[in-house]
């Protein structure tokens, strides 16, 4: 396996250093903000998001005439994050203390959580810790009044959404709206996978936005030194391809596919045992803590834990043992399905092994995030994605291509969102300074001129790239040879313009610059007074960067060369002619029409006839080949 992402780290320790008041560098930017309303935070795995948040719910109890703190996290699994932290002792004025019983996902209760929420706000407690449901359930009868004098922290926030559909955004909407409540959202991805955003544009301006992003969480680490992406092709099970990648001298978490999914053999037990098989002999399970031993070929015995097993009985002890791990030699592997993603701290893991394709970005981002937890047992951390290579004899080949682009869709935000941060500046005329440290000087650039387009290019980019890259428009243009103008001038400010409707054009035009510049320098390589922009395929003097340069490229060049990595000529055909196929408007009438010229064309000249070909007939030829062959794949019996 080769890694299509490689990065390295300087290992400054800036983010993990601690101020005065025991903050990190993270939470010392959220705790400025403090005084704020609403607050947003946007910040990777494994940042300090929890704490930070106490940090302001402690402040607002004792200062700002807050009488009470609600926790809402999506899994019990990570209530356990909020529990009682002495922070006094490295400088903070107060302890985190949750009283006994209010703590909704530790503690095993037969009372309803809902009727223990409803009594919390009546009584003298201060701090509550849920899961996203029992609030959903416990608001049913609560009226919205009951929340004044409040904070509502809400973790993993970007399981809201603007949709009527979505709950949990409702009781948000319903809580700002008729009560005085405080709100702190908490996120490591401000996205979703669907085409609803997390909050509407005119609520999301209410929030103060406090962004820490994945570079300076990393290059801030003692330890973790590098970060690998990659991607191993399989065909025939999962199974029996498993062993190729799974490195058993790493702690590995192991996500097997969706049940539904194209990769799933459809029964997810035996799949366990198949990769128990894998590692070795099963010696045993033990009954107190659910921890199976295994013994590997070379007489190690280790430990693995099985979170796919979802009895009510069984599971909850796996549970509690990986919850109290304290050393590296606890645990070896985890076997997951549906947990272990976000919020699931386990700092030793080294190798988050994730089978079948993901198509939300935001469930990627939270997986890496188990593997890039600094730990002294490890200097590298690695990604891998094992998945099926499309079959050209496969009736669904056209599924397994489009799975395959929200693979490499994934792999290019990624790849933005590891990259340093840097600064972009207009190029005066005359201006002989030197370019410093991480900052480019553009012929040409448009700076944010207004505070909306330095508040979205500041806070929101990350997120904007996510929407420009899992939009269906794009992503049937990677890998293929559109046009950078097309892609820069046309694409990329529509999405812009849909996202930021309140854009002037001048305002729009800046933000389409500054995310077209950051995309395509985010893989420029510096030496000396030359940069090399992946695209141009060149060295250019620095100081003849232009925006009319940059817009000569194409921002999603990097996907046609993962592909071309990744698979061989006829795959690479094959992905090419389904994605082609998508954006042919030739019809079943023409297609029959013209087929014999087809074949004629073939015994003339030797060959199929290219849709890059400068004579027109040939490219309709072209199309019309692709049209038969599409059609055959698809009535495949």
């Amino acid at each position: 396996m080769t890694n299509l992402i490689e990065v390295t780290y300087e290992q400054t320790g800036k983010s993990k250093t601690t101020n005065a008041l025991g903050m990190r560098a993270m939470q010392e930017r959220v705790y400025e903000k403090r005084d704020e309303k609403y607050l947003l935070l946007k910040a990777p795995p494994a940042s300090g998001k929890s704490r930070a948040l106490m940090f302001i719910a402690l402040d607002k109890l004792l200062h700002q005439n807050i009488k009470k703190v609600i926790v809402a996290v999506p899994e019990k699994s990570i209530g356990g994050s909020f529990g009682n932290a002495d922070l006094s002792s490295s400088g903070f004025e107060s302890d985190w203390h949750v009283e006994s019983g209010y703590n909704l996902c530790t503690i095993e209760s037969n009372e309803s959580r809902s009727a223990i929420f409803k009594e919390f706000l009546t009584n003298d407690a201060k701090i509550l810790i849920c899961t996203h449901s029992t609030l959903r359930n416990a608001f049913e009868t609560i009226h919205e009044s009951r929340f004044d004098d409040t904070l509502l922290a809400i973790d993993e926030f970007h399981h809201l959404s603007a949709s009527d559909a979505s709950v949990l955004g409702n009781v948000l909407k319903s809580i700002m709206a008729k009560s005085n409540a405080h709100i702190m959202a908490m996120t490591g991805s401000y996205f979703r996978g669907d085409a609803h955003p997390i909050l509407l544009p005119e609520v999301e301006e209410l929030f103060t936005k406090v962004s820490y992003n994945y570079y300076e969480q990393l290059n801030g680490y003692e330890h973790l030194k590098s970060l690998g992406i990659g991607y191993h092709f399989y065909q025939g099970r999962f199974t029996e391809a498993i062993g190729e990648v799974l490195d058993l001298n790493k702690k590995t978490i192991i996500h097997i596919p969706h049940v539904n999914s194209r990769e799933s053999t459809k029964d997810k037990h035996d799949e366990v045992g198949f990769i128990l098989n894998v590692i070795g002999e099963v010696m045993g399970e033990d009954k107190e803590t659910g921890v199976i031993s295994v013994k590997c070929a070379d007489g190690r015995v280790l430990k693995v834990a099985n979170l796919v097993n979802d009895d009510p009985l069984e599971r909850p002890k796996i549970q509690k043992y990986l919850r109290e791990i304290k050393k590296a030699e606890d645990m070896d592997i985890i076997i997951a399905l549906g947990m272990a993603k976000e919020g699931f701290d386990w700092p030793f893991c080294e190798h988050a092994l994730t089978v079948g394709y993901r198509a939300s970005l935001t469930e990627i981002i939270q997986i890496i995030g188990r593997a890039t937890r600094d730990s002294d047992n490890k200097t590298h951390a690695q990604f891998t994605n094992l998945i099926a290579q499309p079959d050209a004899t496969d009736a669904s080949v056209s599924n397994a291509t489009n799975d395959m682009l929200k693979a490499i869709t994934a792999s290019l935000l990624m790849e933005q969102v590891l990259a340093p941060n840097f600064k972009f500046k207009t190029k005066l005329p005359n201006d002989a300074l030197p370019h410093a440290k991480g900052e480019f000087k553009i012929n040409g650039y448009k700076e944010p001129s207004t505070k909306r387009v330095k508040e979205i290019v500041e806070q929101d980019l990350v997120d904007l790239k996510a929407k420009i890259l899992q939009d269906a428009t794009i992503e049937k243009t990677l890998g293929t040879e559109i046009t950078p103008e097309v892609v820069n001038k046309f694409l990329i400010p529509k999405i812009i313009q849909e996202s930021y409707p309140e854009l002037s054009m001048e305002e729009l035009e800046e933000v389409r610059q500054y995310v077209v510049v950051d995309s395509v320098m985010a893989n420029a390589k510096v030496e000396g007074s030359k940069v090399f922009i992946q695209g141009s395929s060149r060295f250019i003097n620095i100081d003849e960067l232009s925006i009319d340069l940059i817009d000569s490229i194409n921002p999603f060049q990097r996907a046609y060369e993962i592909m071309s990595k990744k698979v061989d000529e006829r795959m690479l055909k094959l992905i090419q002619e389904s994605i082609d196929a998508t954006k042919l408007t030739v019809s079943e009438a023409e297609a029959t029409f013209y087929w014999k010229d087809v074949n004629q064309f073939y015994k003339l000249h030797g060959r199929e006839p290219s849709k890059n070909s400068a004579d027109e007939v040939e490219r309709k030829l072209a199309d019309v080949l692709l049209f038969v062959k599409n059609f055959r794949r698809k009535n495949q019996k």
